[in-house]
């Protein structure tokens, strides 16, 4: 079989492929911890399961619009102007199978062959493969820990060629947990701006933020901003809905629409059930969000005074999502039975045989010095991984 060459270049994602395989394991009774899937532990709250068996019940259950139900669009336009200062209309947005369908469509309708986007490095593992599918290629941009992983407009500026098309800023950050001030988001913008290059925000961790951060939706800076913006959102994360697949794009109407005449190709409507689901979570109380957010610090505090007591790992305390991302490279050139440790890869496959602990390597994400570990587990779960990981690392010699 000859498949395409575009098809051939495309990797599968790892962290769904850990994920999968250590929910496999504990389906066999094998004990694994896993802290690769970014996914919340907790339940989807209550109200919004009821409004999902209400639109069953009531045959909701058919076909809609391709680009979404007005009630939900109408629900997603009121959380822009509550929550982030954005005036959109209905027209503007686009109601998708996920966030991250989301992104795929303003990606695919943004890039032509030879365009190029700007990605900063670490990034979340499917950006990349996307700009791929659309036929771009990317520029990976690699920021610093020591700047906590932000992109300088320095730095972009000189990443920035004849054929950048589009940046994508994600804030907070998957996976180092890093969050931009608005001064830096400015800035960024301003060179945006003065170049004509697209920004795809995504901002799908908004409201999972600690020590008093705050969330700054960068079009909501200026009309000139905003004109060149496609954010995208969902409610995956904040509202524990990651099996509901409901991600929404906001932007431009010109854009929004040639996503949705894409999607209609692709794979029409974002289930039916599922977006009256989704009305209910973005207008119902939001105490959930707190809620959750609470114990996430609860874990990220155990998670990281944990990670930085083990030999060779170092780690900063992430301000907003739900994972920690430790420096790991002071194991690197360690051995076990032998075999050496030289890079993220073998110590996430020395941590899973050994250790039972599933991480993802930091190479997924441009960044081969580290590992990423969820905490959207619970506490017992992350201090029963983290004694497992230090008793195996002692190992190593």
């Amino acid at each position: 079989m000859i498949l395409s060459k575009r098809a051939s270049k495309i990797a599968p994602s790892i962290t769904l492929a850990i994920s999968a395989k250590a929910k496999q394991m504990q389906a066999e009774g094998i004990d694994v911890i896993g802290f690769g899937a970014g996914e919340p532990d907790f339940d989807t709250p209550e109200p919004i399961k009821e409004a999902a068996i209400a639109a069953i019940e009531s045959g909701f259950t058919k076909y809609t619009a391709d680009s979404g139900i007005p009630e939900l669009k109408k629900a997603v336009c009121e959380k822009f102007k509550r929550d982030n200062n954005l005036e959109y209309e209905p027209s503007q947005i686009l109601i998708s199978s996920g966030a991250k369908h989301s992104l795929f469509n303003a990606i695919f309708v943004l890039c032509d062959d030879g365009d190029e986007v700007i990605i900063p490095a670490p990034y979340w593992v499917s950006y990349e493969e996307q700009v791929k599918m659309s036929g771009a290629t990317t520029v990976i941009v690699q920021t610093q820990e020591s700047n906590d992983f932000k992109l300088t407009p320095e730095l972009f500026q000189k990443a920035i060629t004849p054929k950048t098309k589009a940046i994508i800023l994600n804030s907070p950050c998957n996976p180092t947990g890093t969050v931009y001030e608005r001064d830096e988001l400015e800035a960024l913008a301003d060179v945006a701006v003065g170049h004509g290059i697209h920004i795809i925000a995504d901002e799908i961790y908004e409201y999972l933020v600690y020590d008093g951060v705050k969330h700054h939706s960068i079009a909501s800076f200026s009309q000139k901003v905003k004109d060149l913006t496609i954010t995208i959102n969902g409610v995956s994360k904040a509202y524990s809905m990651t099996g509901w697949r409901i991600g929404y794009a906001a932007g431009p109407k010109e854009i929004i629409q040639a996503m949705a005449n894409v999607q209609s190709h692709a794979t029409s409507n974002a289930v039916s059930i599922s977006q009256k689901a989704a009305v209910a979570a973005l207008g119902g109380p939001q105490d959930c969000i707190a809620q959750m957010v609470a114990e996430f610090d609860r874990r990220r505090q155990v998670m990281v005074a944990g990670l930085n007591k083990i030999k060779g790992f170092s780690c900063r305390i992430p301000k907003g999502a739900f994972y920690a991302f430790p420096n790991t490279s002071g194991v690197y050139g360690l051995k076990f039975n032998g075999k050496p440790i030289n890079n993220s890869f073998a110590l996430t496959e020395f941590l899973f045989d050994e250790a039972r602990v599933a991480v993802v390597p930091g190479d997924a994400f441009g960044a081969p010095d580290y590992i990423r570990l969820s905490y959207a587990t619970s506490l017992k779960n992350i201090e029963n991984g983290l004694e497992r990981i230090q008793k195996a690392v002692d190992r190593l010699g």
